[in-house]
């Protein structure tokens, strides 16, 4: 319990809901239903977190006199329904430390996520292909809502390139350490050797940005290209230019969407998503952090990795950031992310 007070103050949730309750006193906070909306909301976690963590301590107490009791008759049956009672306790309050680190201003938010294959062809196009199915996979696991935005399918199998968009609470915040390099090393399906190899893949996780952040958009920074989309759809996406790809000039940021019929929705799409990249890119720029787009997408090899995917010739999935390690990568390539994703929370300062 100690543990769990300590990270509150560490993340400030006390004084981050003094501050929301002051926000909800000014007389123009009904004004802005999205701005007054999203406080709540926040207001919400931070009082369920509190309110989660006094109910522990009073639980406990009376988990220590019962136990007190069940020692002094002796009774084992007691004892143990005790021990099992900590047992969940525990991991409920666990659940409310994790919580702590989902606290920033964009953790809340929904987010998207970009998925491109490294070099080595059909080999690298595979494997992101099943990145795309494992953050699905996961999603659905958690309830969460998804939709494809845009893909590039491999020349054989797998994909070049795409984008997937999840909805649900704090999505964000649960992926956002998820970007970098993601290896493969296992033996080859499409190799008739049966010889061994590595592949690559990047991942970038940013949020969907809300009304309520305002990111300027000059139209003279933009060049709009539009063209057929190869995805599934029908004849009239095949045949006409309704995928639409955006390009800021000043950033080099380049979005597209291919998922609609409608070219003018395909069009909104993207500038939501540029409004996401460039809200991500401002945010990495002020936190100072060392990687950037172009070294997320150029450097997909060697050294670069955050987690290795090892099939062959052992079983292991190991995150090269937290030295975490499961030997069970069917699991996590199933979508069973959760500890991993856990551990990543708890390295965030």
């Amino acid at each position: 319990m100690k543990e769990l007070r300590s990270t509150f103050e560490k993340n400030n949730i006390y004084s981050k809901l003094e501050t929301l309750n002051t926000k909800m006193l000014d007389a123009n906070f009904w004004q802005n239903k999205n701005n007054s909306k999203n406080i709540i909301k926040e207001k919400k976690l931070y009082e369920d977190l509190i309110n989660s963590h006094n109910k522990s301590i009073e639980k406990l107490k009376d988990l220590n006199d019962l136990r007190e009791l069940a020692s002094e008759e002796k009774n084992e049956i007691v004892q143990k329904e005790i021990l099992q009672n900590i047992k969940s306790l525990r991991s409920s309050v666990k659940k409310n430390e994790i919580k702590c680190f989902l606290s920033n201003e964009a953790d809340s938010l929904d987010c998207y996520i970009e998925i491109h294959a490294g070099a080595g062809g059909t080999e690298s196009q595979d494997w992101a292909d099943m990145l795309r199915r494992m953050y699905l996979k996961w999603a659905d696991q958690k309830n969460f809502k998804s939709a494809l935005i845009s893909e590039h399918k491999g020349d054989e199998a797998g994909i070049k390139s795409s984008t997937i968009k999840i909805e649900g609470d704090y999505v964000f915040g649960w992926l956002k350490k998820e970007s970098g390099i993601h290896r493969l090393v296992r033996i080859s399906p499409f190799d008739s050797g049966a010889r061994r190899h590595t592949s690559f893949a990047s991942i970038w996780i940013y949020p969907v940005v809300d009304e309520n952040i305002n990111i300027e958009i000059i139209e003279k920074d933009l060049r709009v290209d539009t063209y057929r989309s190869s995805g599934a759809g029908g004849q009239h996406v095949n045949t006409t230019d309704s995928a639409v790809r955006i390009t800021h000039i000043p950033s080099k940021i380049v979005v597209q969407c291919q998922n609609e019929r409608s070219q003018h929705k395909n069009k909104e799409t993207c500038m939501n998503m540029l409004k996401a990249r460039l809200y991500d890119y401002e945010v990495k720029k002020k936190e100072q952090e060392n990687q950037n787009t172009e070294n997320s997408k150029s450097e997909i090899g060697w050294g670069h990795q955050i987690r290795s995917y090892v099939l062959q010739p052992y079983r292991l999935v190991k995150d090269n950031r937290t030295n975490f390690e499961s030997t069970s990568p069917d699991k996590v390539l199933d979508g069973g992310l959760d500890e991993f994703l856990e551990q990543s929370l708890y390295q965030i300062k």
